[in-house]
């Protein structure tokens, strides 16, 4: 039997062909990401290891690294210090003792733009060692900074705006700019920096003043003399340092241990997300497997009881199957590997090159795991996918199937999978259901992957009223070829459900996405327009806090006419402190000129009553109803109390809880920044009042003035780009389907070769025998479109409810020429696939078809 199934595989080699791409490209995909993560991760630890070479015990200040928290840089604690550095300088064992500053800072280039983005802009201190050079930072040009006049840059990032030793640098961190002149370009193995930031180097004394106080580290690296043993000198170290919560002391070894931790789990995530792209892809190529050995089985009839006749067991023919399946999965699971390995070397080179993303260099990692995983994989779903059809070629009778070119399906097995397709499929709409009215978006996702399944178990019952829907067009237009690949379509429904399914796939999932951005961008869009009054906002690009002096600054700007500085703060509650609640304080007296405040219930003068205003949603969350008084503790550790006044209705431009900015003041310590400030004009959004409020912050490259149409624009952009990756992910799994419509015409002209003769006999010309091949193709891939526009529709609505309370005033939109685009793009597909099966329909011999078996 397995020379049987061998001689199989290679007669059918043609046929099997499509199979083998599908599992390729499933595969290919598994094996790259499997590469592409492990190297990425490798490259990561790599790097992270070489930032800890040189130091064997790290004390850090947790506090001095929160300082753009709420406590707005009150030291509440025990401090590391120039004493502090000293003593542990002293310490045996203890070569050199470097006190760490760091923060973030904005580097203009010479027409004030930021340079890289917002997240990635790194400030430290240059620390130079007895030669003048901090070894952390291996200068390329020049020196390093010695005052607060001067800076150093990183290489890329000095290219990057156009900057030589001994130009003037604009650099920010919250506040104005500041002019320095650059002294030295340098090189780091910082991943923010390596990764696309930017590095600013200033001298101690300046970083301590700009990120701390004078005086104070955030860090002290220790690097020990040799022989000196890392756990030994880690206990000295805890002792010559001040004893407190916030201070923490760690090998350097642990230290990048935990990196490690930190960056295999971000690499986990990843891989989990593309794997699961990878899965959807697979999946899709399980339909074309199993549709093309049911094909291949039926085609066999003959042979197989012929077999069966001789004295093959049952067994003996499912195993003759399998092992087709096996040889062709594994075929296809090795070429997947080696294309997986090529597309990840590529999307590094891709990624490193043109894309500029600067990712971390390293070599191809192709673990023993993952050959394993891309060799597994593509055998088993082959299996998996061939199982069906074996246990099918295994009971076909020896007497019955010799008069007979294929079993059709009994009523009794189509009756069972219409059954148990319809549990399927009201399981899910209940759970879609229950998700909706809990809000559940576990539920809601259930419930979708649950009424997929029952669609494809039904999807042979629904082609054939659904294709009746063109027989009219296809007849009034086409004539006798489209009467024919009508019939020819719903001719077998099973056949025609497994190849629309893979293309449902695709398109329920690009629907549902499309819908639910949709969905989004009108929301936000509404939001911006009726949510906020403001004609500005001012805020920091990568999320950290203004100065507190910004907002007197836009204040004095001509053309303000109203602002309100908002701050966040933290504060513990109930009797004990146990919990904490975070709010945004703002000025009561004319927070509601520059938002929208709608109060449900309560007062709306509760502000300016001193009183708290609460969301609907988190009130409904912590159980807080109007007049209920909060016991706290605010942040400089006196106690006191606050009365909720009101109710708000959710609004996108206010926190969740809302306090009085004369209440929580008095609390807060003069440097506590500030999240934003909402600007009204004298004569609304202007040009000329949007460069006043840039000129107002000094012209901080770090700063953003946005008005509603720029953050309209910030939230699209957003969206469409997360909706891009989206679609190019899914992109794999469309292939598939289009290989499967492919695959399925070719073979099904295989077997009509006959039908196809006598059609020519009669009369129907080669042009005929076209159209009715690609009209066939056609009403196929609109199945599988509309069934994947419906339910995908579904799907989004269900996803888009579960957002009403976290959302104001979504509801669902359905994108009219997206809809109407993914339906004709079914159209294309099911035209272009069927292009070669046509043209080799049309070319058949008339009397070489009419003599085949």
């Amino acid at each position: 039997m397995f020379r049987t199934a061998l001689r199989n595989v290679l007669a059918h080699k043609g046929r099997l062909l499509m199979t083998v791409l599908a599992v390729m490209l499933g595969t290919a995909f598994v094996s790259g990401t499997l590469v592409f993560s492990d190297t990425f991760g490798n490259a990561l630890r790599t790097q992270n290891s070489k930032s800890y070479t040189d130091v064997a015990v790290t004390v850090a200040d947790r506090e001095a690294r929160n300082l753009s928290d709420d406590d707005g840089g009150r030291i509440a604690g025990p401090t590391l210090t120039e004493e502090t550095r000293t003593k542990v300088a002293a310490v045996p064992g203890v070569a050199e003792v470097r006190g760490v500053v760091s923060g973030f800072a904005g580097i203009a280039d010479t027409k004030g733009a930021l340079i890289g983005n917002g997240f990635s802009t790194t400030g430290t201190n240059y620390v130079p060692g007895a030669d003048g050079t901090d070894p952390r930072y291996p200068l390329v040009e020049g020196r390093g900074p010695k005052d607060a006049t001067e800076i150093a840059l990183d290489r890329k990032t000095a290219d990057k705006g156009g900057y030589k030793v001994g130009d003037t640098v604009r650099v920010a961190v919250n506040g104005p700019v500041m002019k320095l002149k650059l002294t030295g370009t340098l090189t780091t193995n910082d991943p923010r920096v390596v990764a696309g930031g930017s590095l600013a180097a200033f001298d101690t004394a300046t970083a301590q003043q700009l990120y701390l106080t004078p005086g104070r580290y955030a860090e002290l690296d220790v690097r020990s003399k040799p022989g000196t043993d890392d756990a030994a000198l880690l206990t000295a170290v805890k002792q010559a340092v001040p004893q407190g919560d916030s201070i923490e002391a760690k090998t350097g070894r642990e230290l990048a241990a935990e990196q490690d931790e930190m960056i295999r789990k971000g690499t986990t995530v990843l891989t989990t997300v593309l794997m699961g792209f990878a899965g959807i892809a697979l999946f899709v190529g399980i339909f074309i497997i199993a549709n093309t050995f049911t094909m291949l089985v039926a085609q066999r009839t003959k042979e197989l009881a012929l077999l069966r006749a001789v004295g093959a067991t049952r067994r003996q023919i499912t195993r003759s199957v399998l092992i087709e399946a096996v040889l062709v999965g594994l075929t296809a699971a090795v070429t997947g590997l080696l294309a997986g390995i090529g597309i990840a070397a590529g999307l590094k080179s891709l990624l490193n090159g043109p894309m500029d993303a600067n990712l971390p260099d390293g070599p191809l990692i192709i673990a023993p795991t993952t050959v394993v995983a891309a060799l597994a994989v593509g055998v088993l779903v082959t299996v998996l996918a061939a199982w069906l059809p074996a246990r099918r070629a295994s009971r076909i009778a020896p007497v019955a199937a010799m008069s007979s070119a294929e079993q059709p399906a009994t009523q009794k097995g189509l009756r069972i999978r219409n059954t148990i397709g319809l549990l399927f499929s009201l399981a899910g709409l209940a759970a879609l259901a229950g998700g909706v009215a809990g809000k559940e978006v576990k539920l809601v996702g259930l419930g979708a992957g649950t009424l997929l399944i029952g669609v494809f178990v039904l999807t042979p019952l629904l082609s054939r009223p659904l294709i009746a829907l063109f027989a009219p067009l296809l007849r009034a237009v086409y004539g006798a070829p489209g009467k024919l690949a009508q019939e020819n379509a719903v001719r077998n429904p099973r056949r025609t459900a497994a190849t629309a399914s893979a293309l449902t796939i695709g398109v329920t999932l690009i629907t549902s996405l499309t819908v639910i951005g949709a969905s989004v961008n009108q929301a936000v869009d509404k939001a911006a327009e009726t949510d906020l009054k403001a004609d500005y906002t001012v805020a920091m690009q990568n999320f950290s806090k203004l100065s507190p002096e910004v907002a007197a600054q836009i204040a004095k700007a001509p053309g303000v006419s109203v602002i309100s500085a908002e701050r966040n703060v933290t504060v513990k509650t109930g009797q004990n402190g146990e919990d904490s609640e975070w709010m945004t304080a703002v000025d009561a007296a004319t927070i509601d000129q520059l938002a929208t405040v709608k109060v449900k219930e309560g007062s709306p003068d509760a502000l300016k009553q001193g009183r708290l205003l609460v969301s609907s949603g988190r009130a409904e969350r912590a159980g807080y109803k109007v007049g209920d008084t909060l016991a706290v503790t605010y942040p400089d550790g006196a106690k006191g109390s606050l009365t909720v006044g009101g109710i708000l209705e959710a609004n996108t431009a206010l926190a969740s809880v809302i306090v009085p900015e004369a209440v929580v003041a008095p609390h807060l310590a003069p440097a506590t920044g500030l999240e934003k400030v909402l600007v009204k004009g004298t004569n609304g959004a202007t040009e000329e009042l949007k460069q006043a409020l840039r000129d107002a912050t000094g012209g901080n490259p770090l700063i953003a003035v946005k008005g509603a149409k720029e953050i309209k624009a910030e939230n699209r952009q957003m969206i469409t780009g997360i909706l891009n990756m989206m679609y190019g992910l899914l992109g794999m799994s469309v292939v598939i389907a289009v290989l499967g419509v492919v695959n399925t015409m070719a073979m099904s002209v295989f077997e009509r070769r006959r039908e196809i003769g006598m059609l020519r006999a009669i009369g129907l010309d080669r042009l005929g025998i076209r159209r009715m091949v690609r009209l066939e193709s056609l009403l196929i891939a609109l199945f599988g479109g509309l069934v994947g526009v419906g339910l995908g529709i579904l799907v989004a609505w269900a996803g888009v409810r579960t957002l009403a309370d976290s959302l104001k005033g979504i509801t669902t939109v359905v994108p009219p020429v997206q809809t109407v685009g993914f339906l004709l793009a079914a159209a294309v597909i099911g035209l272009l696939a069927a292009l070669w099966p046509a043209h080799r329909a049309a070319k058949l011999d008339i009397l070489d078809s009419i003599k085949s078996q």
